[in-house]
């Protein structure tokens, strides 16, 4: 766009003064050497001036950004890992929508909320892995946790069963380095464990010699809840019972020193988290990454001055008449 420059700077040393108005003398010999006033000697100010402030539009619109850096700032928060089973059974519709969705919908109110926490993802159904490492980037985990589906089992992504001993140590491996005071283990699940080669018991016993705190939730009805399941090109719901463990659950927080929750509806579970929000908190750095920084704020103030000084000279000391 600062092409478009030439055609008007050709203009204005070419024809501009052929167009301005004339006064016809018999002979103006006599006035070649007067004196020029400042007023003659700037009236090229204007046009340089707009010159100067299409420049300064073309930098703004070209969106200039400074470059990458780094800040680091000390913050108050905790540890966290969330450890949420995704089984097939999540999918029971006693909590609405259903389980997961439900869960997922708390897990990210609670993340909202912290925003200095360091905060990570463990998910498990038989097997059970990392969804997203210890970070204070909570768009980031949000994103992976609106991810997460408990259909990685079905697909056979994942084997599906209920390794709570599995999901728990993953998660505790995780905050076993941190050097924070607080360091907690929220795991949610809605089974009993049979599947893994970690017992819960044994993975609450390494949490509690890493001073890790683990706080157990069991959702789901102590009932039967409606469950979805394909019958031919159909999906038909059944009443399934609830089989969750909650004397396993309810001794993995006692060994960790941390609490056993139970939550048979989304109100519930809501204040669960509620409850958890409530913990201490410590000082910790925070290392800060700034891709991108908006840089084009100056070009545009001075744009505007510029522009402005312009319109007020043209209309006062530079007034043309006619």
């Amino acid at each position: 766009m600062l092409l478009l420059l030439i055609p008007y700077v050709l203009w204005y040393l070419l024809y501009r003064k052929k167009s301005e108005p004339t006064m016809q003398m018999s002979d103006t010999n006599a006035y070649r050497y007067a004196p020029k006033s400042l007023r003659q000697r700037l009236v090229w100010l204007p046009d340089v001036l707009r010159m100067a402030t299409f420049v300064l539009v073309v930098l703004c619109l070209a969106r200039p950004q400074t470059h990458n850096s780094w800040g680091k700032r000390t913050t108050e928060g905790i540890d966290i890992m969330l450890a949420m089973d995704v089984s097939t059974s999540m999918l029971a519709q006693d909590l609405k929508p259903n389980r997961i969705e439900a869960a997922k919908s708390v897990a990210t109110e609670f993340i909202s909320g912290r925003p200095d926490d360091n905060i990570g993802l463990t998910i498990f159904a038989g097997e059970a892995f990392t969804q997203c490492p210890m970070t204070t980037d909570h768009t980031s985990l949000l994103n992976l946790l609106q991810n997460v589906r408990t259909d990685i089992a079905a697909r056979g992504l994942i084997e599906d069963g209920t390794a709570i001993g599995m999901g728990l140590a993953n998660a505790v491996s995780r905050l076993k380095d941190s050097k924070t005071k607080s360091k907690v283990v929220i795991l949610l699940t809605d089974g009993s464990n049979n599947m893994g080669d970690i017992s819960p018991l044994t993975a609450a016993q390494i949490a509690k010699s890493l001073n890790i705190r683990v706080y157990t939730i069991a959702v789901g009805t102590k009932g039967v809840a409606p469950y979805p399941m394909q019958v031919g090109g159909t999906i038909q719901y059944v009443n399934v019972k609830a089989d969750v463990d909650t004397q396993t659950l309810s001794q993995i927080a006692a060994t960790a020193d941390g609490h056993f929750y139970r939550a048979t509806s989304t109100a519930e579970l809501k204040q669960i988290y509620r409850d958890i929000d409530k913990l201490e908190k410590t000082k910790m750095d925070v290392k800060k990454f700034s891709k991108h920084y908006e840089a084009y704020q100056p070009f545009a103030l001075v744009a505007f001055l510029t522009l402005l000084l312009e319109i007020l000279l043209r209309i006062t000391w530079f007034r043309r008449i006619p």
